[in-house]
């Protein structure tokens, strides 16, 4: 008798419990891994608007995209922002994801050494040039490089010795004079020329892949078993990026303030959203043509490149866009 007593008494308190749960504490979870750069802001404001959006966001914050794969390889993520080449690089490693929207475009730029007064990729030759390794500012600086018909390596003896360093160390290697010259993401290129040791080549986006579009994956179980988290997870990620679009004063705030802690100026975010604006689409053509150069340019060494019709999939997007009133 006190056995079925105390077994009541337990199942009482845990629908207590469960009533007693707050809205916020009810809601479904959306693991999500970024990265921390300007053009990546909306994305990390999706967490701030989630609880209208009938979710909560937890935010985990990677160095960089083959970071964030590892963390969705591991079970770690349910969605994740990279760069369109970490992105194929994870899915020609079997990351079992899938792209379902862009979130900016453009981002990189190639600066030199404001003292070397370089003008041309050409002006690169005999030279040590920065860049992360397995970024997109890595496939664009080679292909740079190939059309200007110069050489490339981390090892002597090439037109252009390569000099890989994380993007948080290349403007202080540009500062200290152990690169002349860097590809870089934002706002760390806008930073360089602001406060004067770095002027702009150019900004790399007469290659095949044009102006690159940062990626937002998906797990293919989130995306196929999670539906209508993944579909309420879209309309916040579409209602954060025109909130962004639309109202700037709210982007720099949020970005400067709260993403950077008031380590970039003004200028340095207008700057870098000038290069790398906010955006919701992708298509599979841009990611195919991507996985075409990097595949070129031997960035991801890749033995079956992916073909990004089989896991390019907009549909989330396409109906957010519609719910949310955004052509």
């Amino acid at each position: 008798m006190k056995r079925t007593i105390w077994w009541k008494t337990l199942a009482l308190g845990a629908l207590m419990t469960a009533q007693a749960l707050t809205p916020a504490q009810a809601q479904e979870v959306v693991r999500l891994g970024n990265l921390k750069f300007a053009h990546y802001g909306a994305v990390s404001y999706i967490k701030e608007i989630a609880p209208k959006c009938g979710i909560k966001v937890e935010e985990r914050v990677f160095a960089k995209g083959l970071d964030v794969m590892q963390g969705i390889i591991a079970g770690e993520l349910d969605v994740g922002t990279t760069a369109s080449e970490a992105a194929i690089s994870g899915r020609a490693s079997g990351a079992p994801i899938v792209v379902v929207a862009g979130f900016a475009k453009g981002g990189a730029r190639l600066v030199s050494r404001a003292d070397l007064k370089l003008k041309s990729v050409k002006d690169l030759k005999g030279k040590r040039v920065g860049v992360t390794r397995g970024g997109i500012q890595e496939v664009l600086l080679l292909a740079e490089l190939q059309t200007a018909g110069l050489s490339a390596s981390d090892q002597p003896g090439k037109d252009v010795q390569l000099i890989y360093l994380p993007f948080a160390d290349l403007n202080q290697a540009l500062i200290g004079k152990n690169i002349d010259a860097m590809m870089n993401s934002e706002p760390q290129s806008s930073q360089a020329i602001n406060k004067g040791f770095g002027t702009e080549i150019i900004k790399p986006y007469d290659t095949p892949i044009g102006e690159p579009i940062r990626t937002m994956v998906m797990t293919e179980k989130f995306y196929k078993e999670k539906r209508p988290l993944a579909e309420k997870f879209m309309r916040c990620f579409v209602e954060a990026t025109k909130t962004f679009i639309e109202q700037p004063a709210l982007a720099e705030k949020y970005v400067r303030e709260t993403v950077f802690k008031g380590q970039i100026t003004k200028d340095d975010f207008d700057d870098a959203i000038g290069n790398s604006p906010y955006s919701y689409d992708i298509t599979p053509e841009h990611i195919q043509i991507t996985t075409d150069v990097m595949f070129k340019t031997g960035v991801g060494r890749m033995a079956k490149p992916p073909a990004a019709k089989e896991w390019v999939k907009t549909d989330l997007l396409d109906a957010a866009k519609k719910s949310v009133g955004v052509k």
